[in-house]
């Protein structure tokens, strides 16, 4: 082979060295902007805590368990809104817990509004934190413009309820409402094949029907009454109202917004539910009163929950020695593969798992489940996973969030012990598959499908043709072996007879009360009772709590540390208005996730939907 001439290898050099020289400079330009970015927003000497501040209480966005992936490019460079938010429950909680013991903090007021959601049940986590804050003689004070339904159950355990002049406090109750497809999808000439196990799995009513079932509706009404029960209850022993008062508030709003002139503010003062009208100037010179401080600006001195967290809470270095309780977050649909935090993988939670059992000192795993389930194959891959850790010598204890339903159970129902918050939904033991074909929608437009195969199979799941008999037979006893496993499991897990479990299941949705006496769960309390429970179980008093996650690289940690900086800014574009705007497309964005959760190989669903009301 001939060596190339001097000029091309002149050429060459050249080349080579222009390439290298631009490497160097895109390099240098990355390192210039992480400097950028960690001067601007992590670098720099930490401001100091003022000396007598109130802990400023300003959720905002969504309270999880886990905080789903966001880009932190995204973060950087949109502009960020309340709705893209997430906070941490725990983080909510140990901010309260510090401040309580904290002589700086004399008080604690809740800034709401851009709230977007969290929950019956995670409100109910909070409130001891909260109980624990008021025993150490601090007031809490709540303000606000415009109470949501959601703020409000928070903002009532307050000792004082202010609300702007022209706010109000928006109660409705809970309700659970679907769309119905079947008439549409005949219109459009798509056949949806059902096939499904359990009368009362309702996942499937909406490609079959026009409405819900009567049973459907019975069932469901039952457990929106509970959890509706439970709100009242706690709004009432709060704001020391008589049994029934939010009822009649909610049932005769016409009315008393009538008899106040239209004045939604003052009809809520009227019914108890808030105690002051202040407008912002008022309300601000009211808690420079209460804190007995002000900044530069002339505002009450406070301090920002998250930053006050970032600077109380201790580093944690890793490598500890200690007997360890590791807990592990299930939360979103169940999916297979390997999927982000805010999703359930079946792979990535298996593997999170199985490192967790792995390691030194983990003496027990309690798993923290908020999901209304998903894929079934990928439920088995993780439920095969916490049985390898009972086999390890390690128990597991469930610790229920706000849903663990259909597949959110299926990974429950062997653990050594389930516990459940008072409010949780759970329970829907059926199983469905979905299978949709076009083959008379495109004969309308002209299209047809014709060949051959080399087997009666082959070619009979294209969504072009109509699905033989056989296939239809085989799809439901496919479906049926998979609810008998279903059955079998709960019945193991839960040491019940077949018999016992059966009425249990089809599908049906049980209440937190309902499902503690019929023994689909053990007890109810929040996760740090689920904690001590595990503990006690390995046998372990003196034990530190290790809240597990995916390792990320160095890079993704980086990155991360960039979002969450970013975030904690809070400084909002949107209005208010925005904020109630999220709660209202929230049934989209649901829908949405439901669709792209549909991703079983074998198209065997373990899916509660109506759970959503919950979330």
């Amino acid at each position: 082979m001939s060596k190339p001439s001097l000029w091309r290898r002149i050429l060459s050099g050249i080349w080579g060295g222009i390439t290298r020289i631009r490497l160097a400079m895109s390099n240098i330009l990355f390192l210039v902007m992480i400097g950028f970015i960690y001067f601007v927003y992590i670098g720099g000497a930490p401001e100091p805590l003022p000396e007598k501040a109130a802990l400023l209480l300003n959720v905002s966005g969504r309270v999880v368990d886990q905080k789903s992936e966001i880009n932190p490019l995204s973060a950087l460079m949109g502009a960020p809104g309340p709705a893209d938010h997430e906070v941490l429950l725990r983080d909510v909680i140990d901010a309260i817990d510090y401040a309580a013991e904290d002589p700086a903090i004399n008080s604690m007021v809740m800034e709401l509004d851009y709230l977007v959601s969290v929950g019956i049940s995670k409100t109910q986590e909070i409130l001891p934190a909260l109980e624990r804050f008021r025993a150490s003689g601090k007031p809490i004070v709540a303000i606000g413009d415009y109470y949501t339904q959601d703020q409000y159950l928070l903002a009532s355990y307050a000792d004082t309820v202010i609300s702007h002049p022209m706010g109000g406090v928006a109660l409705e109750g809970y309700s659970s409402y679907n769309n119905y497809f079947r008439e549409a999808l005949e219109k459009v000439s798509v056949n949806v094949h059902i096939f499904r196990a359990g009368d009362h799995k309702s996942a499937v009513e909406p490609f079959v029907r026009d409405n819900m079932s009567p049973g459907e509706k019975k069932v469901t009404r039952r457990w929106l009454n509970n959890l509706w029960g439970q709100y009242t209850q706690m709004v009432e022993a709060q704001r020391e109202l008589p049994a029934g008062a939010v009822d009649e508030f909610v049932n005769n709003f016409t009315a008393r917004l009538l008899a106040e002139g239209g004045d939604a503010a003052q009809a809520a003062v009227q019914a108890g539910l808030v105690d002051k009208l202040l407008g912002r100037s008022e309300g601000n010179e009211y808690l420079v009163d209460l804190v007995g401080a002000s900044n530069e600006d002339g505002l009450y001195e406070a301090v920002e929950f998250e930053r006050y967290l970032s600077r109380k809470k201790p580093l944690s270095l890793g490598g500890s020695e200690a007997d360890r309780v590791a807990v592990i977050t299930a939360e979103g649909s169940i999916v297979p593969g390997d999927q982000p935090p805010g999703t359930i993988g079946g792979d990535t939670l298996a593997r999170l798992i199985r490192g967790t059992v792995e390691a030194e000192g983990v003496k027990a795993i309690v798993l923290r489940v908020n999901s209304g389930g998903g894929s079934m194959f990928a439920s088995e891959i993780i439920r095969q996973q916490l049985l390898h850790a009972q086999d390890m010598g390690i128990p597991v204890v469930v610790s229920m969030g706000a849903v663990a339903a259909s597949g959110g159970y299926y990974i429950a129902a062997e653990a050594d012990e389930i516990w459940a918050t008072p409010s949780t939904i759970t329970g829907s033991i059926g199983v469905f598959a979905v299978f949709p074909t076009f083959e008379e929608l495109l004969r309308r437009v002209g299209v047809y499908t014709d060949g051959v195969g080399s087997t009666e199979l082959a070619g009979s799941l294209r969504a072009d043709r109509t699905l033989s008999p056989d296939v239809v037979k085989a799809l439901n006893s496919n479906v049926d072996f998979a609810y008998k496993s279903f059955l079998e499991i709960v019945s193991q897990g839960r040491d019940m007879s077949l018999k016992q479990v059966d009425p249990l299941a089809e599908g049906r949705v049980w209440c937190a009360e309902d499902a503690l006496h019929s023994g689909l769960i053990d007890k109810t309390g929040s996760l740090q009772d689920a904690i001590a429970s595990a503990a006690e179980l390995a046998k372990v008093s003196d034990f530190e709590v290790e809240y597990v996650e995916q390792p990320l690289s160095p890079r993704d940690m980086l990155m991360k540390q960039l979002a969450k900086s970013v975030g904690s800014l809070n400084v909002w574009t949107d209005s208010g208005l925005s904020t109630a705007l999220s709660g209202l497309l929230e049934p989209v964005r649901n829908a949405v996730e439901e669709l792209g959760s549909l991703q079983d190989p074998a198209n065997l669903y373990v899916r509660c939907i109506s759970c959503g009301a919950v979330r």
